[in-house]
């Protein structure tokens, strides 16, 4: 019998009773349980936050029926039920103060008339307060606090400052008051996407165990190959039937498309359990994670930046920035890290410092793709077959073609990019030639004002250099001097020598002269 597979059930206790596929996770809820009482966890969307919010939920009501099979019928032996305030904030759209108080409202008002709590006239705060106070004085019982995307308000807030502070205060004081009430307290968790600075949000609740980058957890949410092998073995190969593929390539395909994701340095890797189970359940590998939607502020934030893109692929950073948003910054690192769009390469000890890259094929080719129209003069419905007629054009040996497109691409730059202009030419071509590159094989170098490419295809090689208000012709007499084409000499495809020369004063490729 095929597995049932819960993409999108996000609670425990459905999977469980209808018999969906689950992999273990309760021997590392157990030990989270068991040594410590106040959790925050950062990962991406769609890695599963909210189904371990959901287990530790009932986990906390006593449901030993739901654990039946699992690691945590065997470690756990009281089955204690605990009061338990959970509180999702996931479920709205936030675009004003209200937003977030008609929210919290919602959840108070539920938990008062459960817990008999008198104060709802009460600021948010000090009805938190008395709830938890009531639950344990109704129960005798210390009480369980599960909160689910702690910053969905504040992420939806980016760029407006004024209504992010606003909301920063209130959930300050909200969260806060678990700082005081550690007498009433079993176990707290919160989990969101992102972590705002040390002096925002949590620095009333400062005792708080960051386990985001901490090794002991890495496996708490994603799937790692190991549970893949032990859970999926039967279904890789159908899975390897059904692309025409063997055993070995389907897993390397696997690997490469959704593996690739380190939340602490020399950690294993994880994969992407959304997209996993996705290729699973319709035996096709798809960009699933990246088709539920990326966040339009990470290309607003890269822009206003002036974040140079081909950065992204080698970016150095430490563990302090990595650790935190502050939305004073002008460091758009933090945020893409944390959402998942970037993950830790490596980690140099003596220095303390990680290099980013992109996890995966699946977020490499899915994020470049979405920068496209925010950069150049395209429209996210068109350029997909515009990188399509970029590949055939290079594939043909059509270069004229092919910088007239590319001119096409800069026309209309907006006014307001001329300041920077350099850096937006270097940008557009880092997305153009990265995108190309997927189909074809490309190198791409940029440094003060120009740029070398090198594009192989069966048939053709093109040796490309750009430069900035010089000409073709000193750009082409580079590629000689500098000897760009010899390791092609005794190739036998066609070599094409491109010399390309970008202009400042028309905001677009002026010549390409071609030898």
């Amino acid at each position: 019998m095929s597995k049932l597979y819960p993409i999108g059930i996000q609670n425990f206790e459905k999977l469980r009773k209808r018999g969906f596929f689950y992999v273990d996770k309760t021997a590392l809820i157990y030990k989270l349980v068991e040594t410590g009482s106040y959790y925050f966890l950062s990962r991406p969307r769609r890695f599963g936050k909210s189904l371990l919010i959901s287990t530790l939920e009932a986990y906390f009501q006593g449901k030993k029926e739901l654990f039946e099979g699992l690691a945590m019928e065997q470690l756990e032996k009281d089955w204690t039920k605990y009061p338990i305030l959970h509180l999702d904030l996931n479920a709205r759209k936030y675009d004003s103060a209200e937003a977030l108080l008609q929210e919290l409202n919602k959840h108070l008002e539920k938990w008062e008339q459960e817990y008999g709590s008198p104060y709802s006239d009460r600021a948010p705060k000090e009805r938190f307060y008395h709830v938890i106070q009531k639950a344990f004085e109704k129960t005798g019982q210390q009480v369980v606090i599960l909160v689910d995307e702690y910053d969905k308000p504040m992420l939806q807030a980016i760029g407006n400052d004024a209504l992010q502070k606003e909301y920063r205060d209130t959930l300050k004081a909200f969260y806060g008051v678990m700082k005081s009430m550690d007498d009433y307290i079993r176990f707290a968790l919160l989990t969101g996407v992102t972590k705002f600075g040390k002096v925002s949000v949590f620095s009333d609740l400062n005792n708080l165990m960051d386990i985001s980058m901490d090794k002991r957890y890495v496996e708490l949410c994603g799937i790692t190959e190991q549970e893949i092998h032990d859970n999926l073995e039967e279904e890789l190969h159908t899975l390897a039937d059904s692309q025409d593929m063997t055993y070995e390539k389907i897993c390397s395909e696997l690997k490469e498309c959704y593996d690739g994701y380190h939340f602490a340095a020399n950690s294993i890797g994880m994969y992407n359990p959304f997209s996993l189970l996705n290729t699973f359940a319709k035996l096709e590998f798809g960009s699933y994670w990246f088709e539920t939607g990326t966040p339009t502020y990470l290309v607003e934030l890269l822009k206003k930046h002036r974040y140079n893109l081909e950065r992204i692929t080698h970016e150095k950073t430490s563990a302090d920035v990595l650790n935190s948003i502050d939305s004073t910054s002008t460091n758009p690192i933090p945020v893409i890290y944390q959402s998942g769009y970037l993950t830790i390469k490596g980690y140099d000890e003596r220095f303390g410092t990680y290099t980013l890259g992109f996890p995966n094929r699946e977020v490499e080719e899915g994020f470049v793709k979405f920068l496209l129209p925010f950069y150049a003069n395209t429209d996210a419905v068109e350029s997909p077959f515009e990188i399509q007629k970029f590949v055939n054009e290079v594939e043909s040996g059509d270069c004229d073609a092919f910088f007239r497109r590319l001119q096409s691409f800069f026309a209309d730059t907006p006014y307001e990019l001329i300041r920077d202009l350099e850096l937006h030419y270097q940008n557009v071509l880092f997305i153009v030639f990265k995108l190309v590159g997927f189909y074809v094989k490309a190198e791409y170098h940029a440094s003060d004002g120009r740029i070398d490419l090198v594009l192989q295809t069966d048939q053709f090689i093109y040796v490309m250099e750009f430069k900035l208000d010089g000409t073709a012709e000193e750009a082409l007499q580079q590629i000689e001097e500098k000897q760009y084409a010899r390791p092609f000499e005794h190739d036998s495809r066609k070599l094409f020598k491109i010399g390309v020369n970008f202009s400042a004063t028309t905001r677009n490729i002026e010549k390409w002269v071609i030898s």
